[in-house]
């Protein structure tokens, strides 16, 4: 006989698989958008600015004084804006196994208002824009216009445009106002977060310490993911293998930025024979003296003690000074030191694979991103901090016994893409299979009818009725309340999320060719590996944390 307690326990294990997949689509979410983010230069010349035409002036938010991001070394990005006009991708729609997104409209001052900024658009945190605008293109194919029938919902609220005019950082102060107001216009003008209390709400937040909003870590700890977001879903550039507040929320862990023209000029310019004649590479901050602040040290000292034991070995490339073609360098060497900042992550691992470096992470405990598609141990040397002064007679030791082999899997076109925004694949190539690509048709459908056999558990937020085409009718998709909901408060936890169904009035059913069940792990780890890897054009420009 089956306890009350048995029962608790059972649901509590469905709960968590439940939200297992919840996660697993969150990231098929930025794998869907990563590649319709490159820029043309053929067929959108970089002269032509923006798409934002002088018609429409964009209206410029108050830039209060707030703290500035410390991800960032104090220089100017060189990159002009890519341009905000939509490409429309040439693939198949069945690639996206049915998943629905609804992109909400919010006001300009949200988002596209900032892009009058043109590092908005182009620096290390730009992910945000570069996604936003991914999403956009996908009309008709995993975007779609009727919000009952999303799967997830997009919020696009750009964080990381406010730029001090003082030192030239970006300002994440006003994230958690500017979130809190989007939250309460979708939730007074809309039923879908309430329904949920947004757990099916996607939001980005691609700077130091991603969902906690705040560029100094004890300030991050000591404040939190807000509570209005700690039932959504984050795509975030931070992430640790340890509990850590700032990742106490449904989250993915997503790459930096890396502006594709700024690669795409530099792979153009490398001569086909060119060696790597950089033993060890690293170009950015090295403090000599590291200033205390708030009780910590920069890089916890790491980097100042890279300096000192190795600014004087030849085998050693060290350079504290900025220089805008410090990728070329890149190309030109076989270890890239990637050594954690303030925070762990850092636009220099997306550098290296791209442009063929091993990147050597020296960040003890930093989650890497997409580790189902890209297998970092084959790519990558990993070094504790503790052992950064053995890092010399350790990198003797990979180039004397398995550097080919890492070099061999960085040769992969794939994996140097896979960490890319990319321009769209075409139906045919190594990413979307084509009619002669009868093995990974085969396995699709071996996986379809395994999935078609399982148990109806549904990756939906809720399933209803269905309802006729004239109750459909009757239902606004949007709804306006006459009332405001009761406004948000960050010190109040939200309410519940319960398992009881949304009435058929609430949210009409959706199409019946609509599935309801859960993918497969292999089918959707497939399908997203084939996403990632596309055609890049470039990556990041950034300044040279």
């Amino acid at each position: 006989m089956i306890t009350q307690k048995q029962r608790r326990t059972e649901k509590g294990l469905c709960f968590k698989h439940y939200y297992k997949w919840i996660l697993c689509f969150s990231l098929t979410l930025y794998f869907v958008a990563s590649f319709f983010v490159d820029h043309d230069q053929d067929d959108h010349p970089s002269s032509s600015s923006s798409s934002l035409s002088p018609s429409n002036p964009l209206i410029t938010n108050p830039k209060p004084k707030l703290l500035a991001s410390h991800a960032m070394f104090e220089s100017k990005i060189h990159d002009k804006r890519l341009s905000f006009r939509l490409q429309r991708p040439n693939i198949r729609t069945d690639v996206f196994n049915n998943l629905k997104i609804y992109v909400y409209d919010l006001p300009s001052k949200f988002n596209t208002d900032w892009l009058a900024n043109d590092r908005c658009s182009n620096h290390l945190f730009a992910a945000e824009v570069a996604l936003h605008k991914a999403l956009l293109s996908l009309d008709g194919d995993v975007r779609t216009q009727d919000p009952y029938e999303a799967d997830f919902f997009f919020v696009p609220v750009y964080v990381s445009c406010n730029f001090s005019t003082v030192n030239g950082f970006p300002a994440i102060g006003h994230a958690r106002p500017l979130i809190k107001e989007a939250i309460d216009l979708i939730s007074a003008q809309y039923p879908f977060w309430n329904r949920t209390s947004g757990s099916d709400h996607v939001f980005t937040a691609t700077h130091d310490f991603g969902s906690c909003f705040h560029t100094i870590e004890d300030r991050a700890v000591a404040d939190g993911v807000p509570r209005m977001l700690r039932n959504s879903i984050v795509l975030q550039t931070f992430g640790v293998t340890y509990k850590h507040p700032c990742q106490e929320v449904e989250n993915v862990v997503i790459p930096p930025y890396i502006s594709p023209e700024s690669l795409r000029k530099t792979l153009k310019n490398i001569p086909a024979a060119q060696e790597r004649d950089i033993r060890v590479f690293f170009r950015g901050k090295m403090e000599i003296h590291p200033k205390n602040v708030s009780g910590r040290f920069y890089s916890k000292r790491i980097r100042t003690e890279i300096w000192r034991r190795y600014g004087g070995d030849r085998r050693f490339y060290l350079q504290r000074q900025r220089f805008t073609g410090y990728q070329s360098e890149i190309a030109r060497s076989v270890f890239c030191l990637c050594p954690l900042g303030w925070a762990p992550w850092s636009p220099r691992l997306v550098e290296s694979v791209a442009l063929g470096c091993v990147p050597v992470i020296i960040a003890d405990g930093i989650r890497l991103p997409f580790p189902s598609a890209v297998r970092w141990p084959d790519i990558s040397l990993t070094v504790a901090e503790r052992d950064v002064g053995k890092l010399g007679g350790i990198l003797e030791h990979v180039a004397a016994t398995n550097l080919s082999d890492i070099q061999k899997n960085l040769e992969d076109t794939s994996v140097r893409r896979a960490l890319l925004f990319n321009v769209p694949p075409r139906e045919g190539d190594c990413n979307i299979p084509g009619p002669a690509q009868n093995g990974t048709r085969e396995l699709q459908a071996q996986e379809s009818e395994t999935l078609l056999q399982s148990p109806p558990i549904s990756y939906k937020r809720d399933i209803t009725p269905r309802v006729s085409p004239q109750e459909r009718q009757q239902a606004k998709p949007c709804p306006t309340r006459t009332s405001p909901p009761p406004p948000i408060v960050d010190d109040q936890p939200p309410p519940p999320v319960t398992a009881a169904r949304s009435p058929a009035t609430d949210r009409p059913a959706r199409s019946p060719s609509r599935r309801s069940r859960a993918p497969s792990r292999r089918l959707l780890d497939s399908f997203s590996c084939n996403l990632l890897r596309s055609e890049p054009q470039g990556t990041a420009g950034r300044e040279q944390e």
